[in-house]
């Protein structure tokens, strides 16, 4: 699978900018007004009682803020964030040593918490319900259970995919945040800030057409500015306006839909050489050079989610939408011989 710049998934550049680009508190962070809200009011009254927050759950697909969300929480309860991922935790042990490093109103942020060994999360539920730990002691007849007192700590979760969590673990979450697309002005405002840390000059309408083609995430929306910003210093005059904007973002082949050219492929095949469908994901994964796993994870939901193509019995199907955009007639083969073959399932 070729890298691709409108990719939601964390790359190791986005590990280094997204540290200076991201908010340090609540009232600074951009979208999620539902979340913000509920957020805002558990804290506070959690601090007014002198407690540790609930354990927070962050569901929702990639690059929309949820280690930037933990790490607001853990600065306004005032206690520090320790960092880790479900299959990084391989044995009790390992959770058990993170659990007694921490302090009163800490923050244990557990990302990919479905990938968590199931072992391991059965450590998890006297920690989460009694800031406990049972820890068995010997072998055989001579065993025996202690428990530890943990401080009181808050686990913050965070998954793409909520429904391969298992019910107790989810149950043991006192606030459930989802976690939306964000729309083309909230990706305009985090752009400009953005920027501004940067210390880039851009205009509202260059931002915006960049936060449109962004896909919904800021993660995509800062990988894009930074290269816009690249593009500017070597063919701009010290500004990013529309115009280079645009040019920079046709480079990078990423069209007005926030589309890439495997986006486009997948849609072109469907349409060319199918009539728009109905289309196996076999034959489909065939026609564009791809995996079956790839295109049904990576590169499908996004055209899910805008429309532009449907799952059916018989297979994906091509929407109006996507004839519109490739500019075909609905219902008219468009396909050019010299880059598309048709064959007989």
């Amino acid at each position: 699978m070729e890298e691709r710049f409108v990719s939601a998934l964390n790359r190791e550049e986005d590990s280094y900018s997204e540290l200076s680009l991201r908010p340090q508190r609540l009232k600074e962070y951009i979208g999620q007004e539902k979340v913000k809200e509920k957020l805002g009011i558990f804290i506070e009254a959690a601090k007014k009682r002198n407690e540790a927050l609930d354990h927070v759950l962050l569901y929702g697909p990639p690059g929309l803020g949820k280690t930037t969300l933990a790490n607001i929480i853990a600065k306004e309860m005032k206690g520090s964030l320790k960092i880790t991922s479900g299959p990084a935790i391989e044995r009790a042990g390992d959770l058990a040593a993170i659990l007694t490093s921490l302090s009163d109103f800490d923050v244990l942020f557990i990302d990919e918490i479905h990938r968590l060994n199931r072992n391991v999360e059965e450590i998890l539920y006297p920690a989460m319900e009694d800031y406990a730990l049972d820890i068995v002691i010997g072998k055989g007849a001579a065993a025996k259970s202690i428990r530890l007192d943990l401080p009181k700590f808050t686990l913050i979760g965070a998954t793409t995919r909520v429904g391969l969590l298992t019910a107790p673990l989810r149950d043991r979450f006192g606030v459930l945040c989802p976690m939306e697309f964000y729309n083309e002005n909230e990706l305009m405002e985090i752009i400009i800030r953005s920027a501004d840390i940067l210390e880039t000059k851009i205009t509202e309408q260059a931002a915006f057409e960049i936060g449109k083609r962004s896909r919904g995430t800021p993660r995509i929306a800062n990988r894009l500015l930074k290269r816009v910003r690249d593009y500017s210093d070597v063919k701009g005059q010290g500004v990013v306006d529309l115009e280079i904007a645009k040019s920079a973002l046709e480079l990078l082949d990423v069209d007005k839909e926030g589309f890439d050219s495997i986006d486009n492929k997948i849609l072109v095949a469907i349409i060319d050489n199918f009539n728009g469908g109905p289309v196996g994901l076999e034959t489909l994964s065939y026609f564009i050079g791809e995996e079956l796993d790839t295109i049904e994870d990576v590169y499908e939901p996004y055209l899910l989610q805008k429309g532009f193509i449907l799952r059916t019995p018989r297979g994906r199907v091509a929407t109006e939408k996507a004839f519109k955009h490739l500019n075909r007639a609905p219902g008219k083969k468009g396909f050019d011989n010299k880059q598309c073959t048709i064959f007989d399932e």
